[in-house]
């Protein structure tokens, strides 16, 4: 590893969410200019940027050392980064008291910046305005890439861009829209914007605040689902709910077909395999949930409360607008199934992917048949081309390594913090899938203050594991990568 080129880029980066900080300072000294809020966002910001500078003065990196960047630096460089500026996104909440401990604001910034939603927090609506917005913020930055972002703002790094790009990226593609990863970098953000923006004006018609509506649509947008209400998006009426569906969905869709749909190509969508996968099976378990419910007569609303719930669980938001472990088993059951799923890979969703899960299922469907027929030739076909078998490889190495991580995680937490095997498993798939409710302890009206340090440090570890697709943290625990 280029440990020089390595820590120079990471300081780079948290320079550049330093200066983003400066936004919800904003919102602090709105409400008030002496307050203990202004006095921590300045404190973080001030400690954020100074110490941003002293590897690039001590380092003294120069433009061309960033042409040796190499896959294992990406990777390096993506894990730290989110690390470090999950350390340093915590000390508004902590310096605030807004949090009892720093294990705790540590654990609601990794839940903001991986986009999962999972909170420490009672009353939310007891806390300032600028804590809101940040804590609201990280979901936002995350959901799109903090990398990409730096990317797309500062000077290129080289020919090699592409190692940081591919290293954050969601799906098992890196996609590039333009041969310059900058240029790709712009045009995803751009479209994320223009998205977000057309949300925040549409939340605001059914009559939220400018500040709600932002914090809203940053937790839709990104998937990751903090409110700034403690009955969630259960609060508002429900053309706001209609609203935040269509937007959910939107945000687990591959951020490359919006933007083909936004050049005039809206065949796109259909065109692709797993477009076309997410949105029919989406749709059926809506139908499923539709009629369970009606059946058992649990819902006024009933349509509006099953696409929420599962679009809301499909595309890792977690937002709620029904306590569903009150609903039948079964539909807890099939919501738990959706969530090792997520959304499409090249969205903000989180999960496995739909891409994945579907590739998955070919193998196994084309091993059954190849053991009928030994001597056949059955290639894995997806988007109507058949796969490398390098690429089917990485699939299924991925599904190993996620489904150990679930695995060992569930066993960890019912015996470390005594919980039911319910509450165990949903909060391991919930983290590693970066979706925030579960079942049992941790469901639609709870949150995971009551587990102890040692578990919020696990369930950490796995919303940054799933977030960075797993490689980038696993990485940072393997003695070869910090070998020259």
């Amino acid at each position: 590893m280029h440990k020089k080129i390595v820590f120079s880029v990471v300081a780079r980066i948290l320079f550049v969410v330093s200066v983003v900080m400066l936004i919800p300072l904003g919102w602090a000294l709105k409400d008030g200019p002496a307050s203990l809020e202004v006095r921590a966002f300045l404190i973080t910001i001030l400690s954020g940027s100074l110490i941003s500078m002293l590897p690039r003065i001590v380092l003294r990196t120069k433009k061309e050392d960033f042409d040796k960047l190499n896959a294992k630096d990406g990777l390096a460089i993506v894990g730290l980064s989110w690390f470090v500026l999950s350390l340093f996104g915590a000390l508004p909440l902590f310096l605030t008291q807004s949090v009892p401990t720093y294990t705790d604001a540590f654990f609601e910034t990794v839940s903001g910046f991986t986009t999962t939603g999972a909170t420490v927090l009672g009353d939310i609506e007891s806390y300032s305005r600028g804590i809101l917005f940040w804590r609201s913020l990280t979901h936002w930055l995350g959901g799109m890439g903090i990398i990409v972002l730096y990317l797309a703002l500062l000077p290129a790094l080289g020919q090699n861009a592409f190692q940081l790009y591919k290293a954050e990226a969601p799906g098992i593609t890196a996609e590039r829209i333009q041969p310059r990863i900058k240029e790709t970098a712009k045009i995803l953000w751009a479209v994320y914007f223009l998205l977000s923006a057309l949300e925040t004006g549409l939340l605001m018609l059914g009559g939220m605040s400018f500040f709600d509506a932002l914090c809203h649509t940053f937790g839709t947008m990104a998937t990751g689902g903090f409110s700034t209400k403690n009955a969630s998006i259960g609060a508002y009426s429900p053309y706001i709910q209609w609203v935040v569906i269509v937007f959910m969905f939107l945000a687990g869709t591959n951020f490359m077909l919006h933007y083909q749909a936004l050049r005039g190509n809206l065949r796109a969508y259909f065109q692709s395999e797993e477009f076309r996968s997410y949105f029919f099976l989406m749709a059926g378990l809506v139908f499923i949930f539709t009629f369970i419910l009606k059946t058992h007569g649990l819902e006024a609303g009933v349509l509006r409360a099953a696409a929420f719930q599962v679009v809301s669980i499909f595309t890792t938001t977690g937002y709620v607008t029904a306590d569903f472990n009150l609903w039948p088993p079964i539909l807890g059951f099939l919501l738990v199934t959706v969530m090792f799923i997520g959304g499409c890979g090249g969205s903000t969703g989180g999960g496995m992917k739909v891409t994945r899960a579907f590739i998955a299922v070919k193998v196994a469907l084309r091993s059954v048949v190849q053991a009928v027929f030994p001597n056949a030739v059955l290639p894995v076909r997806y988007d109507s081309r058949p796969l490398d078998n390098r690429i089917i490889m990485q699939v299924l190495s991925y599904f190993v390594i996620y489904m150990f991580l679930f695995c060992i995680g569930t066993i960890v937490l019912i015996f470390m913090e005594g919980c039911d095997i319910v509450t165990g498993l949903s909060a391991a798939i919930a983290t590693l899938s970066n979706i925030g409710p579960g079942l049992g302890l941790i469901g639609a009206t709870k949150n995971y203050a009551w587990i102890s340090v040692p578990g919020k440090l696990l369930l950490s570890f796995l919303m940054l594991a799933g977030r960075l697709e797993l490689y980038s943290i696993l990485v940072l625990f393997s003695p070869l990568t910090w070998r020259k």
